[in-house]
């Protein structure tokens, strides 16, 4: 097979590994991860297994970890368009019932949670700010869903210079053929799709002049 199989020779080049790696974890709150959740996905626990796995490994390594939610005014006026497409968005509108937009797994403090109100992590937040101050050039992402906002989050970290490293096992769709075809498509043109094993080695390995 050719290098980038289906994609062609052109594509599937490596963006690799920066030196200041984070690890950034998109919207993995409980209307994904619960059952009866407006976005219950079939089987989240392996990525949110993964996920933590990722987080632990960044804390130990004194890399930041940065979460997003999405959230919006009550009466949905910060929604635009996006509610229009997806109506089941008005779960994470202030004061919905549920508390369907609570994380699944808990910031430690200190630890940024970035407000969005888009797919991507990086539109209309200071999410790009905040990576540049904090020295970041690797993003190691997690969370959901994968064709949808960890996508538009990867895509949008390679348009504003950080690198961006999709975890595998630690996203998650709908099916596991949505699941694979994006990361197939992420991975021949916008990101490099690694293993848990791999993003835990370098979260761990923390700079020279950290003590």
């Amino acid at each position: 097979m050719t290098p980038g199989g289906a994609h062609g020779a052109g594509f599937s080049g490596r963006v690799g590994w920066g030196e200041s790696p984070a690890v950034l974890v998109i919207d993995l709150v409980r209307a994904y991860t619960d059952p009866g959740g407006p976005f219950a996905l079939p089987d989240p626990g392996p990525a949110v297994a993964a996920a933590d796995a990722l987080v632990k490994a960044a804390r130990a390594g004194r890399r930041p970890v940065i979460w997003t939610v999405v959230r919006y005014a009550a009466d949905l006026a910060d929604a635009g368009l996006f509610i229009r497409k997806v109506p089941a968005l008005a779960c994470f509108a202030e004061g919905a019932p549920g508390d369907w937009g609570a994380l699944t797994l808990a910031p430690a403090p200190g630890e940024t949670v970035v407000t969005k109100q888009y797919a991507s992590a990086f539109f209309g937040t200071s999410l790009a700010s905040t990576l540049t101050t904090l020295g970041v050039d690797t993003l190691a992402i997690a969370g959901v869903s994968t064709s949808g906002c960890v996508r538009a989050t990867a895509m949008d970290a390679l348009n504003a210079g950080f690198r961006p490293l999709v975890v595998r096992d630690a996203c998650a769709d709908r099916s596991e053929a949505v699941h694979g075809g994006n990361l197939a498509d992420l991975d021949a043109k916008y990101a490099d799709i690694v293993d848990v094993p791999e993003a835990l080695v370098h979260l761990r390995i923390s700079d020279s002049h950290q003590v």
